[in-house]
């Protein structure tokens, strides 16, 4: 038998995803619940920020997360908001839904506490159709969405979206 050990790394390493199915599962178990919060949104990377307070559900299984909300600000202006996630070996792909464009394609990984997934939008928003969402866990209560997008203007690149939010 000890002659075989050094055939073990080699199982796990010729098996996609093995080692890192657990620590994926174990990351999207811990997003789960309900969670509040405020922040600001621009509706384009060259417009003032809107503060908003928002409401969220996150559910998940060991391969999926999803996350799905309400933001409101400016006294009448609500809208829905979610992303859909699956996760295959290590690498993240969904659907986010909430933009005036219609549902964006998500893909991305994580390292760390943060998911970093490339928003594909369905039409052209701020000029082109890529963004960034970044999905942080901060701490065991605290969840950050962090939008970023390219202004068109300048080339630099812009928070269209911050809310930071609590597990209630």
């Amino acid at each position: 038998m000890p002659r075989f050990a050094f055939l073990i790394p080699l199982i796990f390493l010729a098996v996609p995803g093995v080692s890192h199915a657990a620590g994926e599962g174990d990351f999207l178990k811990g997003l789960q619940g309900a969670y509040s919060g405020q922040g600001t949104v621009r509706l384009r990377t060259n417009s003032s920020t809107i503060k908003v307070n928002c409401t969220f559900n996150a559910t998940s299984s060991a391969t999926t997360l999803s996350l799905n909300g309400r933001c409101r600000g400016l006294v009448l202006v609500s809208r829905s908001v979610g992303a859909d996630l699956k996760v295959s070996g290590t690498r993240y792909s969904g659907i986010y839904t909430g933009a005036r464009s219609g549902p964006a394609a998500l893909s991305g990984t994580r390292r760390g506490n943060a998911l970093r997934l490339a928003i594909r939008w369905a039409k052209p928003l701020n000029g082109d159709r890529d963004a960034t969402l970044l999905v942080n866990r901060v701490g065991q209560r605290g969840l950050t969405l962090t939008i970023t997008d390219r202004d068109p203007a300048s080339g630099k690149t812009v928070v269209t979206s911050n809310i930071a939010l609590q597990r209630k």
